[in-house]
C-alpha cells in the first residue's frame, strides 16, 4: 500500500491543458520549419527554370510581400513600447507574429528573385536579409534560454531557486520508493541553489552545463533502472508498476535537471542576449534601407 501511495504522490505531471499547450505548440513550430525548409530546398532545385519573372506579375508580387512582411516586424519591438498593449497581454501575440514574418517575408523574397542576384543593390538587399534571418533565429534561441518558454515571462534566478524548492517538496512520494536517486538529484542541485553561489556562476561553468545537462541526465538516468530493479526484486506492487514509476522519476528527473541548467545558464544568456541586441538592431537599420534603395533603384532604371 505504501508503495502505491508513494507513487501516486510523486507524480510531477504539469496540468493536462497546459501540457496540450506546449505540445500543441511544439507541434506546430516542428510543422512550420519542416514547411519552410522544404519549400526553400524545392524553391533552390526549380531555380534554373526561372518560373517566376522579378519584375513584373506573381514574381514581382512576391516581392513586394515579402518585402512588406520584412518591413512589418518593426511593429514588434514598436509594440513593446505601448503600455496600453502590455496591459493588454498583446505584446506575446505580435512577438508570434514578427516570428512568422520574420521567415516567410525572407522566403517569399528568395522566390521573387530566384534565389540569384545579378546586381549590387540587390545583392546588398538580399545578403542583409539573410543576415536579419539568421540573427532572429540566434536571437530566438537565447529569448528561449532566459524565459519560461517561448511566449513565457523572464525568469530569473530566485524564481527558478524557488521552483527547485517546490518540486523538491513534490518528491516525497519518490523519495520513499527511489531513495537513493532522489538523494543523487538532491546532492547535484544544492551547490546550484546556493544564494552565495546562484549570483557569482562564472561564464566557463555556464556554459559547461551545455554538456553537464545530458551527463547528469544519463547519471540519473542509470541510478533510475539500478535501484528500481533491486526494489521491485522485493515488492510485486512495485514490480507491477515499474514501467509507470520508472516513467514518472524519469519525467521528475528531466523536470529538476531542467530548472538546474537554467539556474546555471541564465545569466550568461542574458548577457548574450543583450549583445545579440547591439547586432541584431543595426543589421535591421541595414536592411531598410538596403531594401528601400533597392525599390528605388529597380523602378527607376
Amino acid at each position: 500500500m505504501m508503495e502505491t501511495t508513494a507513487l501516486g504522490t510523486s507524480a510531477t505531471k504539469a496540468p493536462k491543458d497546459r501540457r496540450l499547450s506546449i505540445t500543441t505548440r511544439s507541434r506546430d513550430a516542428v510543422y512550420g520549419y519542416s514547411f519552410l525548409i522544404i519549400a526553400t530546398i524545392a524553391g533552390w532545385l526549380l531555380s534554373d527554370e526561372k518560373l517566376v519573372d522579378p519584375t513584373e506579375g506573381f514574381g514581382y508580387w512576391l516581392g513586394i510581400v515579402g518585402g512588406s512582411l520584412m518591413l512589418l516586424l518593426v511593429l514588434y519591438p514598436a509594440g513593446k513600447k505601448s503600455s496600453l498593449l502590455r496591459r493588454l497581454g498583446l505584446i506575446k501575440h505580435w512577438f508570434r507574429i514578427h516570428m512568422i514574418f520574420g521567415l516567410v517575408g525572407p522566403l517569399l523574397i528568395l522566390y521573387h528573385c530566384n534565389f540569384s542576384v545579378h546586381a549590387v543593390n540587390s545583392m546588398v538587399a538580399l545578403y542583409s536579409m539573410l543576415a536579419v534571418t539568421i540573427s532572429g533565429l540566434v536571437g530566438r534561441y537565447f529569448y528561449t534560454r532566459i524565459h519560461r518558454g517561448l511566449y513565457g515571462k523572464r525568469a530569473n534566478i530566485d524564481g527558478l531557486r524557488e521552483e527547485i524548492s517546490d518540486s523538491k517538496n513534490n518528491s516525497r512520494g519518490l523519495a520513499v520508493v527511489l531513495p537513493k536517486f532522489i538523494g543523487e538529484l538532491h546532492s547535484v542541485s544544492a551547490k546550484l541553489t546556493g544564494d552565495k553561489f546562484t549570483r557569482n556562476i562564472g561564464i566557463g561553468y555556464s556554459l559547461s552545463w551545455i554538456f553537464r545537462y545530458y551527463m547528469v541526465r544519463l547519471r540519473l538516468y542509470l541510478i533510475i533502472n539500478k535501484e528500481l530493479r533491486e526494489q521491485v526484486a522485493f515488492s510485486q506492487a512495485l514490480k507491477s508498476n515499474s514501467k509507470s514509476l520508472r516513467k514518472t522519476a524519469n519525467r521528475y528527473a528531466k523536470k529538476q535537471v531542467g530548472l538546474m541548467r537554467q539556474v546555471a545558464q541564465l545569466s550568461v544568456y542574458e548577457r548574450f542576449f543583450s549583445l545579440w541586441h547591439l547586432f541584431h538592431m543595426p543589421l535591421f537599420l541595414l536592411l531598410i534601407v538596403s531594401a528601400i534603395a533597392h525599390v528605388i533603384a529597380v523602378h527607376m532604371y
